[in-house]
């Protein structure tokens, strides 16, 4: 049955986009595909925007969390101590820090991203007694107003509709062309006549993942990380978008041995997109007082029950890890071809967080759309939306994945003629 969708015209407010480029009714979804109102699949290669990394509705985190609300588990305990919360602390410990030698705490934030970086900077500003925070050029951390701050994107600051400053915003990894960006900010903070007030933390993504799938290299997370260290400021990993597996293993910085003092996590953090984020803290920086940053969701329980189970499923052994290599692979090579069919295009990202600049923002939405059509939910990203972006649930089979590559090829031929005949 066809569902109205006038009532979101009607009732729902003009800040909503994402619906703007799938105009239908959902329904239901199960691992990577979607059903609508109609009945219709779709492929799924945007996943929540990677806070769906185990696909929809797993199995055995949907029977976990069914049999805890059943069972009258606890729902909501502020930050009391459960058995949920209890369990999950203790996977994450044992599956998680423990192998990487990472003694950092769990601090529970609010329920999203932009809660986690909200903390990180603050906590950031309180150990240090400093104010200016380096961010970095395409970045995105989140709509809050000193996550906004942080965030390059210009249509995204306008609507803070104040100044937003406390931030110093610099080159990322080859934002510049051949210019070596990490010479050029350690300049800048080794001129005392810069105008640059001495941070208090540095801020990236080791993934890009809004501002256009630009990955930083192993050799710049160090030199950030020293930088750092060099001029008293804490190190932040932005980890939302691109940590819980997305990039090939679970922290997207781990290649580079680089140990951030602050983690922000969220988005795949609950394993089955519930909300739930978290800001990791080295233990000797946990300088917070009781209640000094707190909210009434911080730490979702429903959220613990399921996290657990997809820290015991996927990653407590290397065989999901080691499947992601191999399906990092196919995704590059299936993405190439798509490149190849665009003069000028390039592959952007890594691991299962990868993408296509195409160039041109209405070429890439135009892609897109063709794509919605054939039965594939996808979307851009990018300073001009140029890049079309590859966000399918780390368990997409290899079957699947293929199909939706298949469709993505289709649909930017159809698109890069329709171009073509336009410009004749």
């Amino acid at each position: 049955m066809t569902t109205d969708l006038t009532i979101y015209d009607r009732r729902e407010s003009e800040a909503r986009s994402y619906c703007r480029s799938f105009p239908t009714s959902f329904d239901r979804a199960k691992g990577s595909e979607l059903w609508d109102s109609d009945g219709n699949r779709y492929i799924d290669f945007l996943a929540g925007c990677s806070s769906l990394n185990y696909g929809h509705n797993d199995p055995d985190m949907q029977a976990a969390l069914i049999k805890h609300i059943q069972g009258d588990g606890i729902t909501h305990a502020l930050d009391m101590h459960t058995e949920a919360k209890t369990a999950f602390l203790t996977a994450f410990e044992e599956i998680i820090l423990k192998p990487r030698d990472m003694d950092h705490k769990v601090m529970m934030t609010g329920p999203t991203g932009t809660n986690a970086v909200e903390a990180a900077i603050k906590l950031a500003r309180k150990v240090t007694g400093r104010r200016n925070v380096i961010a970095f050029t395409n970045a995105f951390h989140g709509m809050t107003m000193g996550a906004l701050s942080l965030t390059g994107n210009a249509g995204k600051r306008a609507g803070a509709g104040t100044d937003l400053d406390g931030v110093t915003h610099m080159p990322f990894e080859g934002s510049l062309g051949d210019i070596d960006t990490l010479e050029v900010i350690e300049t800048m903070l080794g001129n005392p006549s810069s105008g640059i007030d001495a941070p208090a933390a540095f801020i990236f993504e080791p993934v890009q993942g809004e501002g256009g799938l630009n990955a930083a290299s192993d050799a710049w997370m160090q030199g950030i990380a020293k930088l750092a260290k060099k001029h008293g400021a804490l190190l932040i990993a932005d980890d939302i978008q691109a940590g819980c597996g997305r990039t090939g293993t679970f922290f997207s910085f781990e290649a580079s041995g680089i140990k951030p003092d602050l983690i922000p996590l969220a988005k795949s953090f609950s394993g089955m997109g519930l909300p739930f984020a978290a800001l990791l803290v080295k233990p000797e920086l946990d300088i917070w007082k009781p209640a000094e940053h707190n909210g009434t969701f911080r730490g979702n329980t429903h959220a613990f029950v399921t996290a657990r189970v997809a820290l015991e499923k996927f990653w407590k052994t290397d065989d999901f890890q080691q499947k992601l290599t191999e399906k990092s692979v196919q995704l590059t090579s299936g993405l190439q071809a798509v490149a190849d069919m665009v003069p000028g295009a390039a592959l952007k990202g890594r691991g299962l967080m990868q993408g296509v600049d195409v160039g041109s923002g209405s070429l890439a939405a135009e892609i897109c759309a063709r794509c919605f059509d054939k039965g594939l939910v996808i979307e851009t990203s990018g300073a001009h939306d140029e890049v079309v972006k590859v966000l399918a649930p780390l368990t997409t089979s290899s079957a699947l994945l293929r199909e939706g590559l298949v469709i993505l090829l289709a649909a930017t031929e159809e698109a890069t003629q329709h171009k073509q005949m336009a410009a004749e």
